[in-house]
């Protein structure tokens, strides 16, 4: 492996430090109070790696490689969401541009493997690269779920779901969701949850 340069690293270190601060700015447009950050967002990502069992046809290491640089160039450009009004190659222009400054402090070697992990992701054509942007999705209406509760505004966030429904392609993940919106529909379910203190509870 190369050496890196130590100022670079800590570059590259303060850039992906934007990611802890920077807003999961769909939340912020609609007016979700302490919401999530984007880092919080690929972390949960990461940690949904570990549902791929040994036997499984993916890479588990390569689906949390891909997660955990999925969003990287937002760190840059921020999160750029469809009420931007940006079109979607002017949007990919800029984020290709953001990673390649991003990863340009990392070397040729990891630089690159970085780049190249961005870039597989994008194009969706792996069977990684489709099961991470499952996730992606998951824990979008996931997430949904959770302010709907917390915040007591029950559908509130059905835009979501319509805009993500039969694009799941992993037949796990498949159940997951449908679980999901099973325990969404349930008020019932909800209150067993919240008297259980589970994750979903404040």
């Amino acid at each position: 492996m190369e050496a890196l340069n130590p100022e670079n690293v800590l570059k590259f270190m303060g850039l992906v430090n934007n990611l802890k601060h920077s807003s999961r700015r769909g939340w912020s447009l609609i007016n979700v109070e302490n919401h999530e950050q984007i880092a919080g967002h690929m972390y949960a990502m990461g940690m949904m790696t570990f549902l791929i069992g040994d036997d499984s046809n993916l890479d588990r290491f390569k689906c949390l490689q891909l997660a955990l640089v999925h969003d990287l160039a937002e760190c840059i450009v921020g999160d750029i969401t469809p009420h931007d009004n940006i079109p979607e190659d002017k949007k990919h222009a800029l984020e290709d541009k953001a990673m390649k400054e991003i990863t340009s402090h990392l070397g040729e070697d990891i630089g690159s493997m970085i780049y190249k992990l961005y870039k597989e992701y994008e194009a969706k054509q792996t069977p990684e690269a489709i099961f991470v942007k499952d996730l992606d999705r998951l824990d979008l209406l996931f997430t949904a779920v959770h302010y709907e509760k917390r915040d007591n505004t029950p559908k509130r966030m059905q835009e979501f779901f319509d805009n993500t429904e039969g694009k799941f392609k992993h037949p796990f993940i498949q159940k997951l969701v449908k679980a999901l919106i099973e325990y969404r529909n349930s008020p019932q379910k909800v209150q067993e949850t919240l008297a259980n203190n589970s994750i979903i509870k404040e």
